[in-house]
């Protein structure tokens, strides 16, 4: 087992390290050959920048769309940021400082995590107009998070696993020495979820993530009139005249 587990994590990682450098580099090379930022739009770069960070960090764009939604939304990735920081003690020897600080914070994070994901499902579930423009594979990622979620707080509150030697594992992973893991079927539930995400991750909606930063109603200055756009296979055939 653990030899299969540490298998599947190599593998996983592998796919999804390439996979999303794959989507991103056709993001980047999908060229936009409109101006045309949502309005009202900043006419500056540093305007731009201001309203992404505005959108990746507070979902600028859902609060003022639906309250109800922004709220699980926020919910659930922000409680995820902080879950995410928090496992990095697993991955660090000594830990970081700052790792330590968030400890007693990560633990109520994954519970914001479940509310947002339920929050999410009932919308889908209940909305009728949500419900007919969703798929199984909605449905599913949701179910598969919220199982991610579900076993990591089982762990915490009820059954508890050997948290030392979790790390003493994941460490052996980062240098080829495979080392025993705890004989824990909710430990085993958690982390052959995470490997399934890592593999679905790419080939998702969860593209969202790097996928918003190429959005060009967000990425793109207001200014048609004091400087001509242009894609990047535009300007080249312009150059060749």
């Amino acid at each position: 087992m653990n030899l299969m587990i540490a298998i599947l994590f190599y593998l996983a990682t592998l796919f999804f390290v390439v996979g999303l450098f794959h989507r991103i580099r056709v993001y980047a090379s999908t060229p936009a050959p409109l101006k045309i930022p949502t309005t009202p739009a900043p006419t500056t770069t540093g305007g731009v920048v201001l309203r992404m960070t505005r959108e990746v960090v507070f979902f600028e764009s859902l609060f003022k769309a639906n309250l109800w939604t922004w709220a699980m939304g926020w919910m659930f990735h922000a409680g995820m940021a902080l879950v995410l920081m928090r496992h990095l003690r697993y991955f660090t020897e000594p830990v970081w400082g700052w790792v330590v600080l968030i400890q007693p914070f990560g633990i109520y994070a994954g519970i914001a995590m479940l509310i947002g994901l339920c929050g999410l499902w009932t919308r889908r579930l209940f909305v009728e107009r949500i419900r007919y423009i969703s798929t199984p594979s909605d449905h599913l990622m949701l179910l598969l998070l919220i199982g991610i979620v579900s076993s990591g707080l089982l762990m915490q509150f009820f059954v508890h696993t050997d948290v030392i030697a979790v790390k003493n594992y994941f460490q052996g992973l980062l240098n080829f020495n495979i080392q025993p893991l705890p004989v824990d079927i909710t430990l085993a539930l958690h982390l052959l979820s995470v490997v399934m995400l890592l593999v679905i991750f790419p080939i998702s909606k969860l593209l969202h993530a790097p996928g918003v930063f190429f959005s060009p109603t967000r990425n793109q200055t207001d200014n048609p009139r004091e400087n001509r756009h242009l894609s990047t296979w535009a300007a080249k055939l312009e150059s060749e005249k």
